[in-house]
């Protein structure tokens, strides 16, 4: 089996609600996403998708095309490393992102010819996982501690919040929350908002209120400041979901013992090979590696499939609000009344696209 052609279809999303998860994500209305198609000589096809509501796929589309078709067409998909070897050569054109939707097509192609779901492929722990509701940044302390009871109400494992991201503020968000659901399941991602001074007093404040973890509290590459900061704290720091980077950039994190848990998605460390490699490698230290919401509704799927073979991932993360996040499938990820999403079955990534919607949405075909 050869690869053939490579396409990236660019498609319209319309009516994005006004989000925002921090100072660095703050979006509404148009984005563009891209489904991209690895056309074989034996008519099977692998798909990705590309782009997000708050990162159009125009941003990493052209590149895609021009720096990584070339390392695709013409290949033996069964030879999968191999190729994405040759895509992180060139993650400076590329970037990571187009790396990741390169990879995850490549899985999605070898399951539909192996006749497997990927998990199956990557080797099956588990086929449902808890999920938890991680809140956009909302206006009122009252605001996070209502949704908050409604998911605990509704029967999903944990609440996570997106704070205003002034450290003041959220330590009353904090408090609201947890006098709102009790003895709940609650975690704090502050979005790299801090500095030291202010990192500590919100991780003690919340130290103290029983979250499960505190993640990204310092600036995404200041390992100095993390160290001190694990070292201050009882209370599990979750870093390394960002810079975008691949497989080496856990390194200094681990030598340093600068977090207690790692982070990471298909789309921002560039596709399911980096996350199954880095999934292990934590386990090797006997770390946690928690899977970060993957930007659009078919990485998410991507996503559930790697948390589906892994032992020391926790949950499985639901980026609110859903109009933001689920576009361009016939079906999307639910969460049961058990809290729970379960694992598709089908040959490949197992979800069902929904051409129709791309079709009457299309802007244009990148070749």
């Amino acid at each position: 089996m050869k690869i053939t052609a490579v396409t990236l279809t660019l498609f319209a999303w319309d009516d994005i609600p006004p989000t925002q998860y921090g100072f660095h994500a703050k979006f509404a209305g148009s984005s563009a996403l891209g489904l991209l198609r690895l056309i074989t000589d034996q008519g099977l096809e692998g798909h990705a998708f590309l782009g997000s509501a708050s990162n159009s796929a125009t941003t990493d589309g052209q590149g895609l095309i021009t720096h990584l078709k070339q390392f695709l067409v013409g290949r033996d998909p069964m030879m999968r490393e191999a190729i994405v070897a040759d895509l992180w050569r060139k993650q400076r054109h590329a970037g990571v992102r187009a790396i990741g939707a390169a990879d995850v097509a490549l899985w999605d192609l070898v399951g539909k010819a192996m006749g497997q779901p990927i998990h199956r492929l990557l080797g099956t722990y588990r086929e449902s996982v808890p999920a938890y509701a991680s809140s956009a940044v909302l206006k009122t302390p009252e605001e996070y501690a209502q949704e908050a009871l409604e998911y605990k109400e509704y029967g999903w494992a944990a609440y996570k919040i997106h704070p205003p991201t002034d450290w003041r503020k959220d330590i009353k968000v904090c408090e609201a929350v947890r006098r709102a659901v009790g003895d709940y399941t609650i975690m704090l991602d502050s979005t790299w908002a801090y500095d030291f001074p202010a990192a500590l007093r919100v991780g003690k404040a919340v130290e103290e209120l029983g979250f499960y973890w505190y993640e990204d509290p310092l600036h995404d590459q200041d390992i100095y400041n993390y160290v001190k900061l694990k070292q201050h704290l009882a209370i599990p720091i979750l870093a390394t979901e960002y810079p975008i980077a691949g497989l080496e950039s856990y390194q200094p994190w681990i030598m340093n013992q600068a977090t207690d848990y790692l982070r990471g998605d298909v789309a921002v460390k560039g596709g399911i090979t980096t996350l199954v490699k880095t999934a292990h490698l934590a386990e090797a230290f006997r770390m946690s590696y928690e899977v970060h919401h993957g930007g659009n509704s078919l990485n998410n799927v991507a996503n559930l499939h790697v948390i589906a073979s892994l032992k020391n991932t926790t949950f499985f993360e639901v980026l609110l609000p859903d109009a933001a996040q689920k576009y361009g499938l016939v079906h999307d990820i639910v969460v049961g009344r058990d809290g729970m999403v379960h694992v598709p079955n089908g040959p490949g990534l197992g979800a069902e696209i929904d051409f129709d919607l791309i079709e009457r949405k299309k802007i244009t075909v990148l070749k």
